[in-house]
């Protein structure tokens, strides 16, 4: 009897899950779209000269699958405004925790004719802990200027992906 009861209720869970993958049958998955990775390959990055400027070009380029044999049909610039804040306090007054925000604005132009594709603002809120040995601070300073990096270009990534999908 219990047996039957179970293929009975997974009969009707099939029959209720029918529409749901029915409504599926127009989707086409971002990255499958036509030409959108050879687009995306073809960006030039131009990032501020600074240590989280050259982590984030580093980022883009691998995230976007930048080819640097092929001339770029688009160029991305990327200005990068960053604040280090201390945040919280010991009851000596010293800072329990740092938060490093970057305040990112972009812009993606096509090379010929310099029409302009996307343009972007994003923040970005990284936050270490506060640490009292200088080689460990340092040390925390570069991690967080990383992670902030690699969230930016992530996001970057997927604006410039749909923009150059016409999304």
């Amino acid at each position: 009897m219990a047996g039957r009861l179970k293929t009975v209720l997974t009969g009707l869970a099939l029959a209720g899950a029918l529409p749901l993958v029915s409504a599926c049958a127009g989707f086409t998955p971002l990255y499958a779209q036509q030409g959108l990775a050879a687009g995306m390959s073809a960006i030039s990055v131009e990032t501020p000269q600074t240590r989280t400027g050259y982590l984030l070009r580093e980022q883009l380029e691998d995230q976007l699958a930048i080819r640097k044999d092929t001339p770029a049909q688009y160029r991305l610039a990327v200005v990068i405004v960053e604040k280090r804040r201390p945040r919280g306090l010991n009851p000596d007054d010293t800072p329990t925790r740092y938060e490093l925000r970057l305040d990112l604005t972009y812009t993606l132009t096509e090379v010929s004719g310099g029409k302009v594709v996307l343009k972007g603002a994003k923040p970005i809120f990284i936050s270490t802990d506060a640490v009292v040995q200088p080689y460990a601070s340092v040390a925390a300073q570069q991690d967080a200027e990383l992670r902030a990096a690699t969230e930016a270009a992530e996001l970057i990534r997927t604006d410039v992906a749909l923009a150059l999908a016409g999304k």
